[in-house]
């Protein structure tokens, strides 16, 4: 925690352009027939399942875009180095996992009904991690803006290896793209909803799945919500790092991988 600003930023910088490369890396063999795997089972699991997976998405989504609910009560830090507010977001990612993986285990345990009620409890504890991660890095999700960049990281988190790579241009490119954004009265217009469910139901893989089945509910629901807490943290801590970078100008063109 004591080494130069810059020489911990050149780090992180480099560090991004690996992570970049292996967010953007064309699905493999084994990616692939994962996914033929979860959409298999995506046929068999009841309709009362999916419904209840796609009703949360949007639902909760909207309550962190339109209310306050999600808000940090705290303000954005202040006056703090990359390296610090990285160590703030390695302790808040630590809670967080924790928080998820007891929740998992709990509802688990209870059967199909209670690992049901699971999905919509997850991801409400994703969202108000992404919220409280914002202040972290020092930007207001009282922004209607931040609110939106903090969707973007959900999306890139929890979207198809097709559409990561726009996601993440507008992630690299957020002053382009913030720029673009329509007004705060009008944005949820511009909301693909349909999208947003769709992708993050499909990408629900197969751990979460496995959260259903009786008998081994409690152990699988730990494990993936740890897990998914972990990758959703990773992407977002790294959206925040390549904001901060940009904005400190110690990386070049953004979302350039050929450097």
């Amino acid at each position: 925690m004591d080494m130069s600003g810059s020489i911990y930023e050149q780090q992180t910088a480099r560090a991004l352009k690996r992570w970049e490369l292996e967010l953007l890396k064309p699905p493999g063999f084994l990616e692939k027939a994962s996914k033929a795997v979860s959409t298999r089972i995506n046929q068999v699991i009841p309709d009362k399942v999916h419904q209840t997976i796609t009703a949360a998405v949007k639902g909760i989504v909207q309550t962190a875009l339109f209310s306050i609910e999600y808000m940090p009560k705290n303000p954005p830090l202040a006056g703090l180095s990359l390296a610090l507010r990285d160590h703030k977001a390695e302790e808040l990612l630590g809670f967080y996992k924790k928080l998820a993986a007891a929740e998992g285990a709990g509802t688990g345990a209870g059967g199909i009904l209670l690992g049901l009620a699971d999905f919509p409890i997850l991801i409400g504890i994703k969202m108000k991690f992404l919220f409280e991660l914002a202040h972290v890095y020092g930007h207001s999700t009282r922004d209607y803006r931040e609110r939106l960049f903090v969707l973007h990281l959900f999306q890139l988190a929890f979207s198809s290896p097709y559409k990561k790579p726009e996601l993440l241009r507008k992630i690299a490119l957020w002053p382009e793209t913030k720029r673009s954004l329509p007004p705060a009265e009008s944005y949820a217009r511009h909301i693909d909803w349909q999208e947003l469910q769709q992708e993050y139901r499909d990408t629900i893989d197969f751990r979460k799945m496995l959260q259903l089945v009786p008998g081994i509910g409690a152990v699988v629901g730990a494990w993936a919500n740890y897990g998914l807490l972990e990758e959703l943290g990773r992407t977002a801590m790294n959206g925040y790092r390549m904001r901060w970078l940009q904005e400190a100008g110690r990386q070049a063109e953004p979302g350039r991988l050929d450097e």
